[in-house]
Protein backbone atom coordinates (compact mmCIF):
# COMPACT_ATOMS: atom_id res chain seq x y z
CA UNK A 1 0.00 0.00 0.00
CA UNK A 2 1.43 3.54 -1.09
CA UNK A 3 0.49 6.46 1.44
CA UNK A 4 0.67 10.43 0.52
CA UNK A 5 2.11 12.49 2.52
CA UNK A 6 -0.21 15.67 3.68
CA UNK A 7 0.72 18.37 1.30
CA UNK A 8 0.16 20.74 4.34
CA UNK A 9 2.38 19.31 7.27
CA UNK A 10 4.02 16.16 4.99
CA UNK A 11 2.50 13.67 7.53
CA UNK A 12 2.91 10.25 5.63
CA UNK A 13 0.20 9.59 8.06
CA UNK A 14 -3.03 9.95 5.89
CA UNK A 15 -6.08 8.15 5.10
CA UNK A 16 -8.82 7.69 2.32
CA UNK A 17 -12.21 9.41 3.60
CA UNK A 18 -13.95 9.04 0.24
CA UNK A 19 -13.68 7.02 -3.02
CA UNK A 20 -15.14 7.56 -6.38
CA UNK A 21 -14.51 7.60 -10.26
CA UNK A 22 -14.04 10.51 -12.33
CA UNK A 23 -13.71 11.12 -16.18
CA UNK A 24 -16.07 8.77 -16.96
CA UNK A 25 -14.47 5.91 -15.05
CA UNK A 26 -10.97 6.72 -16.57
CA UNK A 27 -10.21 8.02 -12.85
CA UNK A 28 -10.42 7.33 -9.55
CA UNK A 29 -10.93 10.15 -7.06
CA UNK A 30 -9.49 10.14 -3.67
CA UNK A 31 -10.67 12.59 -1.06
CA UNK A 32 -8.44 11.97 2.23
CA UNK A 33 -7.78 13.15 5.62
CA UNK A 34 -4.63 13.86 7.45
CA UNK A 35 -4.14 11.67 10.88
CA UNK A 36 -1.94 14.45 12.28
CA UNK A 37 -3.29 17.88 11.36
CA UNK A 38 -6.78 17.20 9.76
CA UNK A 39 -6.16 18.18 6.60
CA UNK A 40 -8.32 17.22 3.76
CA UNK A 41 -7.05 16.95 0.08
CA UNK A 42 -7.92 15.29 -3.14
CA UNK A 43 -6.08 12.68 -5.33
CA UNK A 44 -6.74 11.40 -8.31
CA UNK A 45 -5.12 8.15 -9.92
CA UNK A 46 -5.23 7.44 -13.77
CA UNK A 47 -3.50 5.16 -15.85
CA UNK A 48 -0.68 5.70 -17.31
CA UNK A 49 -1.16 4.96 -21.33
CA UNK A 50 0.05 8.30 -23.16
CA UNK A 51 3.44 6.35 -23.29
CA UNK A 52 3.12 3.04 -26.19
CA UNK A 53 3.21 -0.25 -24.53
CA UNK A 54 4.32 -3.17 -26.04
CA UNK A 55 2.20 -7.01 -25.69
CA UNK A 56 4.46 -9.92 -25.51
CA UNK A 57 3.97 -12.92 -26.38
CA UNK A 58 3.85 -14.52 -23.44
CA UNK A 59 1.07 -11.86 -22.23
CA UNK A 60 3.22 -9.53 -20.44
CA UNK A 61 3.18 -5.94 -20.99
CA UNK A 62 6.18 -3.33 -21.03
CA UNK A 63 7.04 0.00 -22.02
CA UNK A 64 7.56 0.28 -25.62
CA UNK A 65 11.95 0.30 -25.66
CA UNK A 66 13.74 2.25 -29.09
CA UNK A 67 17.17 1.76 -27.99
CA UNK A 68 15.82 -2.37 -27.75
CA UNK A 69 13.89 -2.36 -31.29
CA UNK A 70 16.91 -0.32 -32.65
CA UNK A 71 19.85 -3.46 -31.54
CA UNK A 72 17.63 -6.25 -32.95
CA UNK A 73 17.80 -4.19 -36.26
CA UNK A 74 21.77 -3.49 -35.38
CA UNK A 75 22.09 -7.27 -34.87
CA UNK A 76 20.44 -8.46 -38.25
CA UNK A 77 22.41 -6.23 -40.17
CA UNK A 78 26.16 -6.30 -38.67
CA UNK A 79 28.75 -6.69 -40.99
CA UNK A 80 26.25 -6.21 -43.91
CA UNK A 81 27.07 -2.68 -46.01
CA UNK A 82 24.04 -0.62 -44.32
CA UNK A 83 25.10 2.56 -43.33
CA UNK A 84 23.51 4.05 -40.12
CA UNK A 85 21.22 6.46 -41.37
CA UNK A 86 19.41 3.51 -42.87
CA UNK A 87 19.10 2.24 -39.58
CA UNK A 88 17.68 5.49 -38.35
CA UNK A 89 15.63 5.86 -41.28
CA UNK A 90 14.22 2.37 -40.27
CA UNK A 91 13.84 2.82 -36.40
CA UNK A 92 11.95 5.84 -37.53
CA UNK A 93 9.61 3.98 -39.73
CA UNK A 94 8.68 1.89 -37.33
CA UNK A 95 7.98 4.23 -34.49
CA UNK A 96 6.29 6.21 -36.54
CA UNK A 97 3.56 3.75 -38.47
CA UNK A 98 3.14 2.81 -34.89
CA UNK A 99 2.52 5.91 -32.98
CA UNK A 100 -0.02 6.41 -36.51
CA UNK A 101 -1.67 3.79 -34.67
CA UNK A 102 -5.33 4.29 -32.70
CA UNK A 103 -3.70 1.58 -30.03
CA UNK A 104 -1.29 2.31 -26.86
CA UNK A 105 -0.43 -1.22 -26.61
CA UNK A 106 0.68 -3.20 -29.72
CA UNK A 107 1.42 -6.54 -30.48
CA UNK A 108 5.20 -7.56 -30.31
CA UNK A 109 4.52 -9.71 -33.56
CA UNK A 110 3.09 -6.25 -35.06
CA UNK A 111 6.60 -4.71 -34.40
CA UNK A 112 8.04 -7.76 -35.71
CA UNK A 113 6.35 -7.64 -38.80
CA UNK A 114 6.70 -3.88 -39.77
CA UNK A 115 10.84 -4.61 -39.27
CA UNK A 116 10.88 -7.49 -41.71
CA UNK A 117 8.69 -5.68 -44.08
CA UNK A 118 11.19 -3.03 -44.45
CA UNK A 119 14.31 -4.98 -44.08
CA UNK A 120 13.35 -7.36 -47.01
CA UNK A 121 13.51 -3.94 -49.01
CA UNK A 122 16.88 -2.89 -47.65
CA UNK A 123 18.93 -5.93 -47.98
CA UNK A 124 17.95 -10.14 -47.91
CA UNK A 125 20.53 -11.20 -45.67
CA UNK A 126 19.87 -8.91 -42.58
CA UNK A 127 15.82 -9.68 -43.26
CA UNK A 128 16.96 -13.73 -43.52
CA UNK A 129 18.79 -13.38 -40.29
CA UNK A 130 16.13 -11.22 -38.48
CA UNK A 131 13.11 -13.24 -39.31
CA UNK A 132 15.19 -16.42 -38.53
CA UNK A 133 15.01 -14.78 -34.75
CA UNK A 134 11.85 -13.45 -34.78
CA UNK A 135 9.98 -16.19 -36.32
CA UNK A 136 12.18 -19.14 -34.23
CA UNK A 137 11.80 -20.93 -36.70
CA UNK A 138 11.52 -24.44 -35.52
CA UNK A 139 12.42 -27.30 -38.38
CA UNK A 140 15.10 -26.14 -41.25
CA UNK A 141 12.54 -26.58 -43.67
CA UNK A 142 10.84 -23.47 -42.69
CA UNK A 143 14.33 -21.32 -42.61
CA UNK A 144 14.14 -23.17 -46.15
CA UNK A 145 11.08 -21.80 -47.59
CA UNK A 146 11.77 -18.38 -46.07
CA UNK A 147 14.92 -18.46 -47.81
CA UNK A 148 13.45 -19.62 -51.35
CA UNK A 149 10.92 -16.68 -50.71
CA UNK A 150 14.01 -14.28 -50.54
CA UNK A 151 15.91 -16.03 -53.89
CA UNK A 152 12.50 -15.95 -55.72
CA UNK A 153 12.07 -11.87 -54.75
CA UNK A 154 15.40 -11.33 -56.38
CA UNK A 155 15.98 -10.01 -59.60
CA UNK A 156 17.02 -12.68 -62.36
CA UNK A 157 20.77 -12.09 -64.06
CA UNK A 158 21.36 -12.52 -67.33
CA UNK A 159 24.04 -16.19 -67.62
CA UNK A 160 26.01 -13.27 -69.84
CA UNK A 161 26.40 -10.92 -66.90
CA UNK A 162 27.24 -13.58 -64.00
CA UNK A 163 29.93 -14.72 -66.07
CA UNK A 164 31.26 -10.77 -66.03
CA UNK A 165 30.29 -10.57 -62.27
CA UNK A 166 32.77 -13.51 -61.63
CA UNK A 167 35.47 -10.55 -62.01
CA UNK A 168 33.56 -7.34 -61.22
CA UNK A 169 35.25 -6.74 -57.39
CA UNK A 170 35.86 -2.75 -58.75
CA UNK A 171 39.16 -2.56 -60.45
CA UNK A 172 39.12 -2.27 -63.57
CA UNK A 173 40.20 -4.77 -66.03
CA UNK A 174 38.67 -6.90 -68.70
CA UNK A 175 37.24 -10.63 -68.08
CA UNK A 176 40.22 -12.00 -69.64
CA UNK A 177 42.37 -10.56 -66.77
CA UNK A 178 42.85 -13.33 -63.80
CA UNK A 179 41.52 -11.59 -60.06
CA UNK A 180 44.28 -10.58 -57.59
Amino acid sequence: MTTMNCPDCASERTGVVDTATSDGGAAVRRRRECQRCGFRFTTYERAEWDSLQVKKRDGSIEGFDAAKLRAGIERAVEKRPIADAVVDDLVTDVEDALDARDERIVASTLIGDLVSERLREVDSIAYIRFVSVYRAFSEPEEFLRELDAVLDDLPTADPADAALSQFDDGADRSPADPPD
